[in-house]
């Protein structure tokens, strides 16, 4: 019995009962990549794999800039508002601990696994959002840099 196709298919059940399509969809991929016999694809998907996903995610979120749902001028009066500068500057943390998250995962691909499952748990148990793997590894990136080694 081939124990990581067991732990993906385990993976698959979780984010089908969780309603969580991008989990699903991954797993999907990953195990019919397996199944197919493509693993020799495995290392150039964790070696590049977070990069290209973070820009693909980078392109969504620019793409209303780019076609003109978001003027210019709309820009400014982010400045202009209290919860917007709030906002801002939320964005910016966040980025801090996304970047903090991407080198732990890319230094420590263990803790991944940990934190997909609890994403899963969360989605699915908690009625969560499936945005967190990243921040969540930023967010213990933060409070490892805390606790002596």
């Amino acid at each position: 019995m081939d124990w990581i196709n067991v732990t993906l298919l385990v993976l698959l059940a979780l984010g089908v009962f969780g309603n969580n399509a991008t989990v699903s969809i991954a797993v999907g991929i990953l195990l019919l990549m397996r199944l197919l016999h493509l693993e020799r694809f495995f290392p150039f998907l964790e070696q590049y794999g977070l990069h290209v996903g973070i820009i693909v995610l980078t392109i969504g979120i620019l793409s209303p800039l780019a076609s003109g749902k978001i003027k210019p001028e709309s820009i400014y009066q982010l400045f202009t508002n209290w919860q917007s500068v709030l906002a801002v500057l939320v964005g910016i943390f966040v980025a801090y601990l996304a970047g903090k998250g991407t080198s732990l995962m890319s230094a420590n691909p263990f803790i991944v696994t940990g934190l997909l499952l609890g994403t899963i748990i969360g989605v699915t148990f908690f009625r969560g959002v499936a945005v967190g793997p990243l921040i969540a590894a930023g967010i213990l990136a933060f409070i490892l840099q805390f606790i002596p080694k």
